[in-house]
């Protein structure tokens, strides 16, 4: 089983909260399936993702998941004082995982990475305030927002993702 199954599962057995942060948000269909899903049985998903690039690219692609995501309830936020490299999940007061696992291809299938699943522990709930705390230096995204995109970044973002699976 891959690292982006086992993240499906998990998505797929929570009942209150998903919070993620993640520098890169380049998932397959699955994934971003699941995290749809989960919002859509009311699951409160929330994912913070950087404001200023550290690669435009990347950048434009984590954004171009952001529509359809938004659309079905998920909350994005992008943390505005710079770059965050953070990664980690936080699910219903009693999970986390926390390590070097980008939401992205590479991350996913190629690398070999590695993180902390803490079960029933102080540690979910300090990272879940962690998480809060992070939330007051970001702005939410909105459906607006991404609307106004010109053709030219569309297009632009359309030809990347032929190459997602590289990045």
């Amino acid at each position: 089983i891959s690292k982006a199954e086992k993240i499906e599962v998990t998505l797929n057995n929570n009942e209150k909260y998903i919070y993620i942060t993640t520098p890169y948000l380049i998932c397959d269909n699955e994934l971003l399936n699941a995290l749809r899903l989960a919002s859509k049985r009311g699951v409160d998903v929330r994912i913070i993702t950087p404001h200023i690039p550290d690669k435009k690219a990347i950048f434009l692609m984590t954004r171009s998941n952001y529509y359809n995501l938004i659309k079905d309830g998920v909350k994005i936020y992008e943390y505005t004082p710079g770059f965050i490299h953070a990664k980690s999940f936080i699910c219903d007061d009693n999970l986390c995982n926390v390590g070097t696992i980008n939401m992205d291809y590479r991350s996913f299938y190629h690398h070999f990475e590695c993180s902390t699943l803490v079960y029933n522990s102080n540690a979910v709930m300090n990272l879940k305030k962690d998480f809060f705390d992070t939330l007051d230096s970001c702005k939410q995204i909105t459906l607006e927002e991404l609307k106004r995109y010109n053709i030219f970044t569309k297009l632009v973002v359309k030809i990347l993702k032929l190459f997602a699976p590289l990045m």
